[in-house]
């Protein structure tokens, strides 16, 4: 039994400080002004459910129709241009919601090429002779952020393909069935889940495309009430309200990662063969793979780029520069931060726990489950209790740093703690054991055995979190000091004015640093299927 000692209570402090604004908003939302309850439940709250609803079973439904196809396309049948596909349909995660939303809005609007292209085509003379969709609605919304969000789907659901023993498959045709509905999918389901659940959290957490298209949901609405009304209380307990989606969505994920598991005693080939295919059948699956790319990625790109050329004159590259500077220093800071806590939470987690550390340390990393409106409105809360209580004020610049640093804490801990907790469960325990036998102390023993095996676990979680805290939108919206911006921000500023132009070189880099974590999640799938053919 491990008993409680310095490191271990230090972490633990550590944990809990990481916890209070997520403690805050509840205790705001329950034991706070409570006379606006009814209120909201009379007027705007029904509304930003109703809303949040559809949008999660829009983009849930057109998003795992993308995913599942793709991986089951490229996994299972042998067709031009498959070993490209194999990673570019992750590219579309590289591009913020929120970007792709800007561009489509330019590219469908009434004078942007599609509609001008069917103008031109059929000799319409203006747009009361035709129909075209209004993309800034909630079926555009579904429509940009399923295209985004489809990789998460895709990914897992791939993954799960891979693993599947071939004797599964051999089985099934022996006795006539499809193999993709009597086996792939039933036992790629607990997969398919889990990135559903991803994909679901990510739409509820969405603020810079809800707020563009102007879709009331409940991310939204607490921005709307907090700022717009002035009522940090009604804030917290529409964010109570959020939480709760978050909590389901979690619980799914979790009962999906228990499930999923099925064993074979006998070692073979890799899960499927790929079929070969008459060449109507190749198209089909090449079309199946291109279309979520271009859709995704390559037309918001080339807006972009569009944008960058047309509006070379006006775009303030000084400012961009300045700009990028200090994101990419925020964002560098945040995520050494956040990797150091990493490190020693699960470290200490790992081998200087109890039972009750260790569960006080597990969550605080719940914070990344969570959108970044309502870890706002619990930043916001706790700091308002720091000042009353321990009569402790931050300079509103330099603190507002500190601010953000520690909101990035809270809400991307859980990706490095994920990454430095595979890492750690690759060590032998014994190694650790052996390095304290030896005479080392314990964190000599982490310096000399720990620190170079997780080493690259450390800098893929690194990675990450930087470009993470790059793209990340209402924390530092919200939280910054005045007059500062990120590439996020200044996207978001110029694009709410329509100024697309002006924001499009600061969202072209904000995709191309993107595309980093696109290749390490390609290399973890590729290392997944060569292990599995190398058995």
């Amino acid at each position: 039994m491990i008993y409680w000692n310095k490191s271990s209570i230090f972490a633990t402090f550590i944990a809990l400080i990481i916890i209070a604004p997520i403690f805050a908003i509840f205790y705001s939302a329950l034991l706070g002004d409570t006379s606006l309850w009814p209120h909201l439940f009379s007027t705007v709250l029904p509304r930003y459910i109703s809303n949040t609803v559809i949008l999660m079973i829009g983009v849930g439904i057109l998003s795992s129709i993308l995913g599942v196809s793709t991986a089951w396309v490229v996994t299972r049948y042998n067709f031009f241009g498959r070993s490209f596909f194999e990673w570019a349909l992750l590219l579309p995660a590289a591009v913020p919601a929120y970007i792709i939303a800007y561009t489509y809005t330019d590219f469908l609007e009434y004078a942007g090429p599609a509609q001008k292209i069917i103008r031109e085509f059929f000799n319409f003379q203006n747009a009361e002779e035709y129909w075209f969709p209004e993309i800034r609605s909630m079926e555009g919304a579904i429509f940009v952020m399923s295209f985004v969000l489809y990789p998460y789907i895709y990914m897992t659901t791939r993954a799960s393909f891979l693993t599947v023993p071939i004797s599964f498959f051999q089985t099934s045709l022996i006795y006539g069935r499809n193999t993709f509905f009597s086996v792939a999918l039933p036992l790629a389901r607990p997969g398919i889940i889990a990135g559903l659940a991803l994909v679901l959290m990510e739409t509820v957490s969405d603020f810079g495309t809800v707020e563009y298209f102007a879709l009331e949901t409940l991310t939204l609405g607490v921005f709307n009430v907090w700022l717009g009304m002035n009522s940090l209380s009604g804030a917290s307990q529409i964010s109570s309200v959020l939480f709760v989606f978050v909590v389901v969505l979690l619980t799914i994920e979790y009962l999906a990662r228990r499930n999923q598991r099925f064993h074979e005693k006998s070692s073979g080939q890799n899960m499927v063969e790929s079929k070969s295919s008459s060449r109507l059948h190749k198209i089909i699956c090449f079309l199946i793979c291109l279309t979520p790319i271009v859709i995704g990625f390559v037309i918001p790109v080339s807006v972009l780029l569009n944008f960058i050329l047309s509006g070379f004159s006006i775009i303030d590259f000084k400012q961009i520069f300045y700009t990028s500077f200090f994101s990419i220093t925020l964002a560098f800071t945040g995520a050494f931060f956040v990797m150091l806590v990493s490190i020693f939470l699960i470290l200490i987690s790992n081998y200087k726990s109890n039972n009750l550390q260790k569960s006080i340390i597990f969550l605080a990393s719940c914070g990344y489950a969570l959108p970044g409106t309502i870890l706002a409105v619990g930043m916001v809360i706790f700091l308002g209790w720091i000042n009353e209580y321990l009569h402790f004020h931050l300079s509103y610049f330099a603190g507002g740093f500190i601010v953000l640093i520690f909101a990035y804490i809270v809400r991307f801990l859980a990706v490095g703690n994920a990454s430095i907790r595979s890492g750690i469960l690759k060590i032998h325990p014994n190694a650790m054991d052996a390095s304290l036998t030896m005479g080392a102390g314990f964190f000599r023993g982490v310096k000399i055995v720990i620190m170079p095996l997780i080493l690259s676990n450390i800098l893929i979680g690194g990675i990450l979190v930087f470009v993470d805290i790059l793209k990340e939108l209402p924390i530092t919206l919200l939280l910054r000091p005045f007059n500062f911006e990120t590439l996020a921000t200044y996207v978001y500023q110029y694009a709410s004015d329509e100024l697309l132009q002006e924001s499009s070189f600061a969202a072209l880099i904000i995709v191309v640093v993107g595309l980093g974590p696109i290749i390490f999640l390609n290399s973890a799938l590729q290392r997944v299927s060569q292990k599995k053919e190398s058995i």
